[in-house]
């Protein structure tokens, strides 16, 4: 009898992580035999833990923070959506033994946001809080759904710099520094994609960023994303929502890269959302 197609998700920390829960469900609509488990590797340990799943058989893993870029680096061949990224959270076996990356988080999270959520993202200005990869991640799909302006704010200003020269729009694409938050007017659409929350660390924003019919969303999600939602709420936001869509909806392209069958998400993030 056959061994079960071996899956994981690779991060640091990752023991919160749900993709266990939503691939072994999207392999229960299939009737798909499967093992899905997470992999926690510091930076130093990532290429080398990498390394060794795929030689052990790995058939696919996903990559959560902080390994996007490395992920990326460490690949042979990329997507179109990874490359201009510059990070990527799905890596897949080819035929040969080497390594495909593929970066599912924008369509993820435009998918939720205007399929599952009903929010229509045209002509929105929107704020992004950080650059790193979760951030290069969605900028160029927020921008493709017909975001009009995206200003990128993050710590460390030559991080937003690099980003917004990446994405090469600059009639569109601006940045700022953090120390002017309070400065910066009012925002349809923020998007918080630092790791503040995943790493136990609060932020202070000033609740002048949300605008009247804001949308406010953490790409984080669970107790991860409780203090910027909250936040977003007490500022008067018309919707604040979590990662948890955009992480389903990620999941499921990586599950059709994978097994090429696209499974029904809203169940399963129905069933997550409940518990």
């Amino acid at each position: 009898m056959s061994q079960p197609s071996q899956f994981a998700v690779f991060g640091h920390p990752i023991a919160h992580s749900l993709s266990p829960r939503i691939h072994e469900a999207f392999a229960r609509q299939f009737g798909i035999a499967l093992e899905y488990r997470t992999i926690d590797a510091t930076p130093a340990e990532f290429v080398a833990a990498v390394r060794g799943f795929f030689a052990a058989g790995g058939a696919g893993a996903n990559v959560t923070l902080p390994h996007k870029a490395a992920a990326f680096a460490l690949a042979d061949e990329r997507s179109a959506a990874a490359t201009r990224a510059g990070s990527a959270n799905v890596l897949t076996p080819l035929a040969d033994g080497r390594l495909a990356a593929h970066n599912t988080d924008g369509d993820g999270l435009v998918r939720d946001l205007t399929e599952r959520h009903r929010v229509d993202l045209r002509g929105h200005d929107a704020l992004m809080l950080g650059a790193g990869g979760a951030a290069r991640g969605v900028a160029w799909s927020l921008l493709d759904a017909g975001v009009q302006t995206l200003t990128i704010v993050n710590r460390t200003p030559e991080t937003a710099d690099a980003l917004a020269d990446a994405i090469g729009e600059p009639a569109r694409v601006h940045t700022r520094y953090w120390n002017d938050l309070a400065d910066l007017g009012s925002y349809d659409l923020i998007v918080n994609a630092t790791s503040a929350g995943v790493l136990g660390e609060g932020l202070k924003l000033p609740p002048s960023l949300v605008g009247a019919r804001a949308l406010c969303c953490d790409l984080a999600y669970g107790s991860a994303a409780i203090g910027f939602l909250a936040w977003a709420r007490a500022a008067g936001a018309r919707y604040a929502f979590d990662g948890l869509g955009m992480l389903v909806e990620t999941a499921a392209d990586a599950f059709e890269l994978w097994h090429g069958r696209r499974p029904d998400t809203e169940p399963v993030y129905q069933a997550l959302r409940a518990s």
